[in-house]
């Protein structure tokens, strides 16, 4: 009997040692550390358990159930992208996998003032769907105005705005992260700057932020930064530029003024900050061409506007010119289609092709024609060329300039899009940190992970430390790029090996995994 209880108690003992060895689900061994601080670099390992980092530092490999050798490698945290468009696209690929292969661990939906009503109901479809990466989401002023007023050219009255502080109110309970303003679209470009603001006290005083594809971001573009700010500063929330860049060559490097303007306002107390994309191209619908004016009342509006000779003739002089100055870069065979639902043959194809194609010769005034044809027939979504670098490389470099792709989770193969989406983050680090040196290997991650959860208000992502969540990646500093072009946009970056979601490898050892561990992220007032 001795002999047996003495058996059982040694078993027991094993057991118990066992479990106190195995300390580590995973240990990712060896690695080159970028935190997320923008602190220096350092070698080290990395222990989880379960979703959760539980160790930094030199740790015993014997006591982890799994250990990825990451020498050579650089290990920092899951990149978080607070600008895309994912809902195009997120239900019907819920792995997301040009933003995996890319390292993004999550994405912020709801920008540019239009989002998903409401937010509740939206952020369960996500959750049911299971997605690979987190998931969190903004709610539009655009959006919420035409729920209560459609698309009309006139400011709220009362009772409307009244309306709108409760919409956006019940937004923030639902698990919003803010109020995301599109004043360059219709309805938010009807929208006057108070009217605003008044929204922005809501999500502010319940712990929002504001972001804003602003009015202007062309000749306009300084008197736009100003009330960026001042819906910060007079609604009392933190707020962000978003997708910041200067458009059109007469007015390249006004970039400079922007920065000064951010800069002093942040020195007098204002919450002001940018996000931006490392890109030379924007990415919007053909619409963007057309004054907004003639957009009041929708597509069916619209189309009567271009029926009618003098209104036709007003619309056409608009449009010449933001194909001479603006958007259209001074040449029209710089505004590329990506996307058109109702001929998909037009995508790759520039605004001066399709013209010449239609038995026209190339001029501006034709190319306005043409336009007004297409959006006739719907509209397309389109690629316009006329950013200048040094623009793109001095506000990349701007210490509260965090990056984000301003993408979508487009269907492989489908279409012309913006190679933003698939290559953003990789591109930072390949082109701007190792090739250019625009940015630092720390500075760039940063950018992508810790300065971005900071403005979010996601306390438990961002940086690689004990006790924050486990999204984690793992990249070759020497090869990582992006691979996607304007030509050739459906190509996945390259030089990630792992990309760990709340712990779980979505890619291991340069593989996807088919994991979809992503949650649903919710903002400060959400109430379940």
């Amino acid at each position: 009997m001795r002999s047996k209880l003495a058996w059982l108690a040694a078993l027991l003992a094993t057991s118990i040692l066992s479990a106190q060895t195995v300390r580590y689900d995973l240990l990712i061994a060896g690695g080159k550390i970028v935190d997320g601080t923008g602190g220096s670099w350092y070698y080290g390992d990395v222990g989880i358990r379960g979703d959760t980092i539980v160790a930094i530092g030199k740790l015993d490999r014997a006591a982890a159930s799994r250990v990825l050798d990451a020498q050579a490698l650089v290990v920092a945290p899951g990149f978080i992208d607070p600008h895309t468009h994912a809902r195009r696209g997120i239900f019907d690929d819920p792995y997301a996998k040009n933003y995996i292969w890319q390292g993004v661990t999550t994405l912020m939906e709801g920008p540019d003032g239009s989002s998903p009503l409401p937010i509740r109901e939206f952020l369960d479809k996500v959750a049911a769907a299971h997605p690979a990466p987190n998931f969190g989401a903004f709610a539009g002023q655009g959006t919420i105005r035409e729920q209560v007023m459609g698309l009309v050219n006139r400011p709220a009255t009362a009772a409307e705005i009244d309306k709108m502080r409760q919409i956006t109110r019940q937004a923030m309970l639902d698990g919003a992260f803010g109020l995301s303003t599109g004043l360059f679209y219709v309805p938010g470009n009807y929208t006057p700057t108070e009217e605003v603001i008044e929204l922005a006290k809501v999500a502010g005083s319940m712990g929002g932020m504001h972001t804003s594809h602003m009015r202007d971001e062309t000749s306009h573009v300084l008197d736009s930064v100003r009330e960026t700010i001042r819906i910060g500063e007079d609604g009392g929330l933190p707020t962000q530029i978003t997708h910041h860049k200067i458009i059109g060559s007469e007015n390249w490097g006004l970039s400079k003024e922007t920065l000064r303007l951010v800069e002093e306002a942040r020195r007098r107390g204002v919450d002001a900050t940018i996000d931006a994309y490392p890109y030379t191209a924007s990415s919007t619908g053909t619409a963007a061409l057309i004054p907004q004016w003639a957009q009041e009342g929708g597509q069916k509006a619209l189309v009567e506007r271009l029926d009618a000779p003098q209104q036709r003739a007003r619309i056409k002089a608009i449009v010449i010119e933001n194909l001479k100055t603006a958007r259209g870069g001074g040449d029209p065979a710089n505004v590329v289609m990506a996307n058109c639902a109702f001929d998909p043959k037009l995508a790759g194809k520039n605004l001066s092709e399709i013209t010449r194609e239609r038995g026209r010769e190339v001029n501006f005034e034709n190319a306005a024609e043409t336009l007004f044809e297409i959006q006739h027939a719907g509209g397309c979504q389109a690629v316009y060329h006329a950013i200048s670098e040094e623009d793109v490389e001095r506000i990349l470099r701007y210490p509260f300039t965090m990056i984000g792709s301003d993408g979508e989770v487009p269907h492989f193969g489908q279409g012309a899009p913006h190679p933003r989406s698939y290559g953003t983050f990789a591109r930072v680090l390949g082109r701007y940190v190792r090739e250019r040196q625009t940015l630092s290997l720390e500075d760039a991650v940063h950018r992508m992970s810790g300065l971005t959860a900071a403005r979010l208000k996601l306390f438990d992502r961002g940086l690689l430390r004990p006790g924050m969540k486990a999204d984690i990646v793992i990249f070759d500093p020497t090869i990582v790029a992006d691979t996607a072009t304007f030509e050739k946009p459906h190509q996945y970056a390259i030089g990630f090996r792992d990309v760990l979601v709340n712990g779980k490898a979505v890619i291991a050892e340069g593989k996807l995994t088919m994991e979809r561990p992503g949650q649903v992220l919710y903002g400060p007032a959400r109430q379940p």
